[in-house]
């Protein structure tokens, strides 16, 4: 199986970890994805684009936007493609699962779990939830960030604190994500102090 993937230099090296049981390829653009490429891999946060000329399967990293609201093809399924999201074990993922997703999936080892098509998945939600609301400690001057990560690591055993997981991400993606859902709920809008890190 052959995979043509863009990508970041983290999201290419965490995408290709230890899988040798397909061919990856790494593409600069969509408009050289070989002709043999069984399926695409979208990883790099890119402008809504125009999917239909495109017939491969095409997996979109796509965490604050849905498929509905693009208005994607039946070809185009949505995966969580932030730095540290790929490395995991089970996806969630979002779109048509079909035979050719699944051995696609098989493929590269990975299990997945289908998710409403919604903004944020299931574990990108809860996890910009908890990093919004250390964001709220701080600002509160409840603890310094690397008590408030060391206590989270310790107390959840968490492989990282809110703080450092917000820099692995970027705190722009986080933003983002609560910014969308915030106007679902308010109780996702992001803390003063985050505001004012992005406004910086």
């Amino acid at each position: 199986m052959i995979l043509a993937v863009l990508a970041t230099d983290e999201q290419w090296n965490e995408i290709i970890n230890g899988i040798t049981s397909v061919v990856w390829l790494r593409v600069d653009s969509l408009h050289n994805i070989p002709s043999n490429a069984d399926a695409v891999f979208i990883l790099k946060e890119m402008d809504v684009m125009d999917y239909s000329a495109i017939s491969k399967t095409i997996f979109i990293n796509a965490v604050s936007i849905t498929l509905k609201e693009i208005n994607a093809p039946e070809n185009v399924v949505r995966i969580n493609g932030w730095n540290g999201f790929l490395l995991r074990p089970n996806w969630e993922i979002a779109g048509i699962i079909n035979e050719k997703v699944k051995s696609i999936f098989a493929a590269i080892d990975k299990k997945f779990t289908s998710v409403p098509d919604e903004p944020g998945f299931i574990a990108a939600r809860i996890l910009a939830m908890i990093i919004n609301e250390a964001w709220f400690a701080l600002g509160e001057e409840v603890s310094t960030k690397a008590e408030i990560d060391i206590a989270m690591r310790l107390g959840t055993n968490y492989p990282y604190g809110p703080f450092e997981w917000g820099k692995l991400i970027d705190e722009k993606n986080i933003f983002t994500l609560l910014l969308k859902l915030s106007i679902i709920n308010k109780r996702y809008l992001p803390a003063p102090l985050l505001q004012q890190k992005i406004s910086e």
